[in-house]
């Protein structure tokens, strides 16, 4: 089917719910699901489909960085007819309210990235999640008395960067806080008529003593995985 995932279509659920960290995706999927499969292991981006609560998912790792989640998100919604993708990961946080492990729900992705252009020529630096999907994240989150923060996020090319002024994008571009793939996957998402949502969880702050280990960032997530699975 691709040359970056080794799965057949069949092993894939319409529903996929992708980390960052390989490490992360098999550890949640051997914590939550039953019945599980591995699907792929190519270039060690493991993915495994299984069943939570009788319904099929799939929990697959995307990798670090637009080039990365670009790849393995179109194939999934080309190659495999993926109906929803729901990235799950980490963010720097901006914003004075966040605080370490809070919940993040992405409304907008702004970005300086040149991918929607070269990818189709797109101009924009914005780009945004499917409204249906964020509103059955948001029911899901209400039922599990889970606090979601709502709001635009920085989706960045480059994690070392000597040019990015991060209090002007809190400030002037009003970003809750800052991360790398949602730009890209709301983008393909919008090409291929598929859906796509973005939960993040913070893991180090800006402006605050705030950062865990990268231990912590595996293990510790439990939440925004437990509000993607219930919302099924």
């Amino acid at each position: 089917m691709s040359t970056h995932i080794e799965a057949k279509k069949e092993d894939i659920a319409k529903i996929v719910i992708m980390p960052g960290d390989p490490n992360r995706a098999r550890f949640m999927a051997n914590k939550f699901l039953t019945d599980i499969k591995e699907i792929n292991t190519v270039r060690a981006m493991y993915g495994y489909t299984g069943n939570y609560k009788g319904k099929k998912v799939t929990i697959m790792a995307h990798g670090m960085g637009m080039p990365s989640i670009g790849i393995y998100s179109y194939e999934l919604y080309k190659d495999y007819d993926v109906d929803v993708i729901v990235r799950v990961g980490s963010v720097g946080a901006y914003a004075s309210e966040l605080e370490a492990l809070d919940v993040v729900l992405v409304t907008e992705s702004y970005s300086d990235s040149s991918y929607a252009k070269v990818q189709n020529n797109t101009l924009s630096n914005l780009n945004y999640p499917n409204m249906d999907v964020n509103n059955k994240l948001k029911l899901s989150a209400n039922k599990l008395n889970i606090q979601l923060h709502e709001g635009r996020v920085y989706s960045s090319d480059v994690f070392y960067s000597d040019y990015i002024n991060h209090l002007d994008m809190y400030k002037k571009n009003h970003c809750l806080g800052t991360e790398m793939e949602s730009f890209a996957l709301f983008h393909n998402a919008k090409v291929l008529n598929k859906k796509a949502a973005c939960l993040l969880t913070v893991s180090n702050h800006f402006f605050k003593d705030i950062d865990i280990s990268s231990k912590e960032r595996e293990e510790a997530m439990d939440k925004m995985f437990i509000i993607a699975l219930e919302s099924l």
